[in-house]
């Protein structure tokens, strides 16, 4: 009995430290790296509740080469910065940061979403994710109709 529950700790402690290790890090200066496109959302779009407002997208080196190429090296990370818009002075302009959307490609990591882990940070909090264990539903499920670009919507700016 003592050793099925050892067996059974150690399993657990693995399980969280795999779920742990799968979890997409908060991508410290991803503001430096190439900005790839801007845009936004209005109401109407099937997004908007979720993801309503501008949209700054920017890429790590080697996500900058896989748009150049249509397929995105391991490393690769995608993020898009969503901030409220609003009419001021007739110009529309960034309101507060509503969420900091993420994509980082390593197969091996997350091979059951296309080899792209995927996370969302509430407000651009750190702590606030909201994806995590939900990501193929919250994310995926909607990147899947992409496969034929790597399961990524945006494209580079001219």
């Amino acid at each position: 009995m003592r050793h099925m529950l050892l067996a059974i700790a150690a399993l657990t402690v693995t399980a969280a430290a795999s779920a742990q290790d799968a979890q997409v890090p908060y991508p410290s200066g991803y503001r430096n790296w190439e900005h790839v496109k801007s845009m936004v959302i209005n109401p109407g779009h099937p997004l908007y509740d979720a993801f309503g407002g501008i949209h700054h997208i920017y890429a790590n080196n080697k996500a900058v080469d896989g748009y150049r190429t249509g397929r995105f090296p391991i490393g690769s990370i995608i993020v898009m910065d969503v901030l409220e818009g609003a009419a001021a002075d007739n110009a529309l302009v960034e309101g507060r940061r509503k969420v900091l959307a993420v994509m980082m490609k390593d197969p091996s990591r997350y091979d059951t979403t296309g080899g792209w882990g995927f996370e969302t940070f509430t407000g651009g909090n750190r702590a606030a994710r909201t994806a995590g264990a939900n990501a193929k539903a919250a994310c995926f499920e909607c990147h899947a109709t992409r496969e034929k670009a790597d399961y990524v919507f945006s494209r580079r700016r001219s």
